[in-house]
């Protein structure tokens, strides 16, 4: 009896000791995983500085605690920042420029004076957890930066490496356009150009190294492209339809799973279908242009809060593909950035008004129920817009500025001020303004094939009201 006793109490002590193996017996092991469960329960923010309005790093750093982020992502390894963000709770990320890859990868010191200068007089009251070596590269289109993007990360872990730091991570972001194929996703393929050159050695650094495969996923263009062909409640995780792949049988209940294991597939056809993924950036525009259907607050207020709840879930939910398995995810971004370049979306992507007041409620530790914030409009863009379409400047336009409009868009072609000629049907009345509100709304109409956008460095914006007059029509386009 006593033998059977000891036997029992044995197997109840083993049984116990299991579930703990690998905190006692494999200490580096567990400490890795909680910490990796850590990094990944932290949703992280983006902090762009591309605006002539923004708060100082100072305030921003302010900002970014009161919404309760854990993680943020610069674009750069901006000193103030970095010095402000020690002996805070927020992890750090840090950005090499694109233009700095080409110098780290050819020449290890001055990776090693990288690491001098922008980690070291930092880490580790400073908690720099991931150092991501350039941004979206393959739109830089220059092959001597893909050529070094790998030898770069290298040599910054061998300096890493060397000053005894091993917790931090290195990692690119790419974007989706590094993928030939995405759909179904079990169909994925990195592109043919890149898959050996740049993709190849890129797995096998980041498996050797442990580190993360970085996406930078934005369902909001996916689903605007066609916008009548994909439900909006699977963009924005409404969970009211889903997509079963053909080949996997897997069934996606939104879009951003649906992206996400596309590249998992493409990672996995290379041979490496084991390195973890994170995001990034992603998120939802709450403004952009007459064309851009769906950039408004109340979907990217939806996207943001649903993204959050199903990135803080404990346990992790992961994708189909890789069920409960956490995702370290980085919200696009803190603050509107007005001096962007491109569509009416590229600069309206933030969660806060300049003074730190939230252009909608978010709560970053998915912990407040989604019934929990206050109502916001209704959108009236969540279809494709039909119709006439101008380009006028904006209330307020600086008159020195316009001038210098008027000049650039009259200049480009014989044919775009014609009208504005003495005697002619827009040369009354004689004004800036006037003159301006022709010039750009011709000068947008007529070169808008050609990515031309109705922006001016600020001076202008798409209408939908006419505002020319019975004897002087300003050109148009029509969607």
């Amino acid at each position: 009896m006593a033998l059977l006793a000891f036997f029992l109490f044995t197997i109840l002590v083993f049984s116990s000791s299991c579930s703990s193996a690998t905190r006692f017996h494999y200490p580096h092991r567990y400490m890795q995983r909680k910490a990796m469960l850590d990094l990944a329960s932290k949703i992280g923010i983006n902090y762009g500085r591309q605006g002539n309005n923004l708060p100082s790093p100072y305030q921003s750093i302010n900002f970014i605690k009161s919404i309760k982020a854990g993680h943020v992502k610069l674009y750069d390894a901006d000193p103030e920042s970095l010095t402000l963000l020690s002996h805070t709770n927020l992890y750090v990320t840090i950005t090499v420029p694109n233009h700095q890859i080409i110098s780290l990868g050819s020449n290890q010191t001055t990776a090693e004076d990288w690491v001098k200068t922008n980690i070291l007089p930092y880490y580790p009251q400073t908690q720099i957890r991931f150092v991501l070596v350039g941004n979206e590269i393959l739109s830089a289109e220059n092959r001597n930066i893909t050529a070094n993007l790998v030898p770069a990360m290298r040599k910054i872990v061998t300096s890493l490496r060397a000053h005894g730091i091993h917790n931090i991570k290195v990692g690119t972001p790419l974007a989706m356009d590094s993928l030939r194929s995405t759909f179904p996703p079990s169909n994925s393929t990195f592109r043919e150009d890149i898959a050996g050159e740049l993709m190849l050695p890129l797995m096998k650094f980041l498996n050797g190294t442990n580190s993360y495969f970085f996406i930078n996923l934005q369902p909001y263009f996916r689903w605007s492209r066609n916008p009548m062909n994909t439900s909006l409640d699977f963009a924005l995780f409404q969970g009211n339809s889903t997509y079963t792949d053909p080949h996997t049988g897997l069934v996606y209940h939104n879009l951003l799973d649906q992206m996400l294991d596309s590249v998992i597939y493409a990672m996995t056809k290379l041979g490496y279908p084991h390195i973890r993924i994170a995001i990034s950036e992603t998120g939802w525009p709450n403004f952009g242009d007459i064309d851009e259907t769906g950039a408004n607050i109340l979907n990217a207020a939806t996207y943001n809060r649903n993204l959050i709840k199903k990135m803080t879930a404990n346990p992790p939910i992961g994708t189909p593909a890789r069920p409960g398995l956490p995702i370290p995810t980085f919200v696009f971004s803190l603050f509107n950035e007005n001096q962007k370049s491109g569509s009416g979306t590229q600069r309206h992507w933030g969660l806060l008004h300049p003074d730190g007041t939230p252009i909608y409620d978010i709560d970053f530790t998915g912990q407040k129920p989604l019934t929990g914030f206050n109502p916001l409009p209704k959108p009236t863009n969540n279809v494709p817009y039909k119709g006439q379409v101008w380009c006028v400047p904006v209330e307020g336009a600086n008159e020195t500025e316009l001038e210098e409009a008027l000049r650039l868009a009259c200049g480009q072609s014989n044919t775009t001020c014609a009208a504005l000629a003495p005697g002619r049907e827009c040369y009354e009345p004689v004004s800036i303004y006037w003159h301006a509100s022709y010039a750009v709304s011709s000068y947008w109409a007529q070169f808008r094939t050609q990515d031309v956008r109705c922006y001016f460095n600020g001076l202008a914006h798409e209408t939908t009201i006419n505002p020319g007059n019975d004897r002087c029509k300003f050109p148009s386009v029509t969607l």
